[in-house]
């Protein structure tokens, strides 16, 4: 199953090979500690594998990783649209996971495409809801790490290259626990709640201060839920979900976004508002 796994990605990131290499170019970043080096990487699928127990819990739960290991990854997502709250999306040629810490302003030095190489050792992993987080402990679960520690585990590679960023394309019913985390687009998007005035976060809910709207793909409920998640602070919170004013229906569009998980639903994170597109 692992083998099958690890194909899968790389089949749908081979025409990344050129981005993911461990090179180390000669090159020093004004955040991070530069005196990293990569010595014993491994990657996400492997991680995620070695965890498995943690991460995937039946109830949230972490364990601190005593091993001297790294991730060499590129950063998929960041909070510069708002959506994304003090957390980064990494991804490799295997999958991808959460790298959660307590700070904000994080695409200011942590641009999408962003190479990073991040030291594991005394970092703590777990599952939030069964979405693979790295971080620090908050009340008796994977939570946020500090920014201090952060800075001392990660060391950034080279100049972002978001261009080597390709995303998979979703399928619903696609392996969680592989891919999770991962860059996706969805295509033939509609929006259950679409009515020409409701917009992608409900101003009225102060729940979570997250809304959720459950969405269809070419027209039909698939088998897991999938929604779009979107924080009342995103700065596309108020877009109107895209709909057909004349013929009174829902439009479709194109969505790219990180493809996070709740327990056994899926949640597309939309990145900025760029992520939307209305089909022709």
């Amino acid at each position: 199953m692992a083998a099958a796994m690890l194909a899968l990605a790389t089949v749908n990131t081979a025409c990344m090979d050129s981005g993911w290499d461990d090179e180390q170019p000669a090159y020093s970043a004004p955040f991070g500690n530069n005196s990293l080096q990569a010595t014993n990487i491994v990657s996400i699928a492997e991680l995620k594998a070695t965890y498995k127990d943690v991460i995937f819990a039946q109830t949230d739960t972490y364990k601190q990783i005593t091993d001297d290991i790294q991730l060499l990854v590129r950063v998929t997502g960041n909070d510069l649209g708002g959506n994304i709250y003090k957390q980064l999306i990494v991804e490799d040629a295997s999958g991808a996971i959460i790298i959660s810490v307590n700070q904000g302003g994080m695409s200011g030095f942590l641009a999408e495409g962003a190479q990073v190489l991040i030291s594991l050792k005394d970092l703590y992993i777990g599952g939030y809801r069964k979405m693979p987080q790295i971080g620090g402990v908050y009340n008796g679960g994977i939570g946020r790490m500090q920014r201090d520690i952060f800075n001392a585990h990660f060391k950034i590679v080279g100049e972002p290259m978001p261009e080597v960023l390709h995303t998979m394309t979703f399928d619903p019913d696609m392996d969680m626990e592989a891919n999770c985390g991962r860059l996706v687009t969805l295509t033939g998007v509609t929006f259950n709640a679409a009515n020409g005035t409701a917009t992608l976060a409900d101003p009225n809910d102060v729940t979570g201060g997250a809304t959720n709207r459950q969405v269809k793909l070419n027209g039909q409920t698939t088998s897991k839920k999938v929604y779009v998640r979107t924080s009342t602070y995103a700065d596309f919170a108020a877009m109107v979900m895209p709909f057909d004013a004349v013929n009174k229906r829902p439009l479709p569009c194109t969505i790219t976004g990180i493809a996070s998980r709740y327990n056994n639903d899926w949640q597309i994170l939309v990145r900025k508002s760029g992520d939307i597109v209305i089909e022709k």
